[in-house]
């Protein structure tokens, strides 16, 4: 079949960009001509608060990357509909994470839909973003209404779906292992990469930071533990990703708290070639989001298998099975602290049986069958 996924991709950086190349690695890989259309701007600046967009890595081989979209000019909207309309791809499959992107991807496949041939489905990251703003309803509403089926990747984000579009076809499927960030290597090779200790017990909180992924409540409970005066005073946090927001806010509370002796901080963009030693570093992953619908961090540390500690907040309990793959805690300082304590207790081992099994569910041809079944 002909394929066309539109969404971020290279040389445009972070989840979105991995996620879509990798997907068309999978087409590609069960013999369909497949082809990503991304964009030549994607975000205007007051939407981007990150240093760049861009990635500074070599381009993924063997991939047929346009960069086509320009995500503020109409004009360009239209010219892009079109050219996809020509072109009759047998499926469109479209990213959806932020009504932002409402009508410049709405007005495109609107476009293609007069071809009459074409089916279209949405990967929904979210339908109700995380920050709202002015106009999110009406974006996404507008989106909506050309798309054929939907895939959702959490519980939560398929039932906002249906708050929106009740009669569409839609189906949940687990977000897939990120594998293509290398394999996994020791812990010793990993911090010694990153030059850290190897006897020190250490937690990764990795990801672009912004206020509802929860590190500010993570930093409260690096107070509470490093109070203790127990064996657990000394473990380490590992914060390895960029400040989507004010990093001052974040500074304070560390020099507050009087808990810088128990960060090491590497708030730059991970590359994807360093991704593997900062997951393969740590002993545990900690989630501590204030509010969720699924998380790339999940099928990351399930990839370089590494047990989790999440928030009991929108899909991350159903994709972390409790006190099997990690542990689950509430959204308070307190809370995280006791099952870090809980988890250095019971040791690694006791969950890496369960996280080896639990991995199988999450592959890239089930998503790419799904897909082609909802196209049918």
């Amino acid at each position: 079949m002909k394929i066309i996924i539109i969404g971020p991709a290279y040389p445009l950086r972070g989840g979105l960009a991995s996620y879509d190349e990798r997907l068309a690695k999978e087409f590609s890989q069960q013999g369909h001509d497949v082809s990503i259309y991304t964009f030549s701007l994607q975000y205007p600046g007051f939407l981007f608060p990150g240093t760049t967009q861009f990635s500074t890595e070599p381009a993924p081989a063997g991939l047929d990357i346009h960069v086509r979209i320009n995500s503020i000019n109409p004009l360009n909207w239209l010219s892009v509909g079109n050219e996809l309309k020509k072109l009759q791809p047998d499926i469109i499959v479209v990213r959806y994470w932020l009504p932002f992107m409402g009508p410049c991807l709405g007005t495109i496949l609107r476009r293609v839909k007069k071809n009459k041939h074409t089916k279209v489905v949405c990967i929904a990251d979210n339908i109700i973003p995380h920050e709202k703003r002015l106009g999110d309803t009406a974006f996404t509403k507008y989106f909506v209404k050309p798309i054929d089926a939907f895939i959702t990747m959490s519980e939560k984000v398929l039932a906002d779906l249906k708050q929106i579009v009740p009669t569409k076809p839609a189906q949940f499927v687990a977000h897939p292992l990120y594998d293509n960030f290398g394999e996994k290597v020791s812990k010793e090779e990993a911090r010694r990469k990153l030059i850290m200790k190897n006897e020190e017990l250490v937690i990764l909180f990795f990801g672009f930071i912004r206020k509802y992924k929860g590190l500010d409540i993570l930093l409260h409970a690096m107070k509470i533990l490093k109070d203790q005066n127990s064996k657990y005073s000394t473990i380490k946090l590992l914060v390895a990703g960029e400040f989507y927001e004010d990093k001052k806010s974040y500074d304070d509370l560390i020099e507050q708290l009087n808990i810088k002796d128990t960060l090491i901080l590497r708030t730059d963009f991970i590359p994807d070639s360093e991704v593997k030693y900062y997951l393969c570093a740590a002993d545990a992953v900690v989630q501590p989001y204030r509010n969720a619908t699924q998380s790339g961090v999940t099928p990351l540390a399930y990839h370089f298998e590494k047990p989790m500690i999440v928030t009991n907040v929108g899909g991350l309990p159903s994709l972390v099975p409790d006190n099997k793959v990690g542990l689950i805690a509430e959204p308070t300082a307190e809370s995280l602290a006791a099952k870090i304590i809980e988890y250095f207790d019971k040791g690694e081992a006791h969950f890496l049986p369960y996280l080896i099994e639990e991995k199988k569910k999450y592959s890239w041809s089930k998503m790419v069958e799904t897909i082609i079944k909802l196209s049918q």
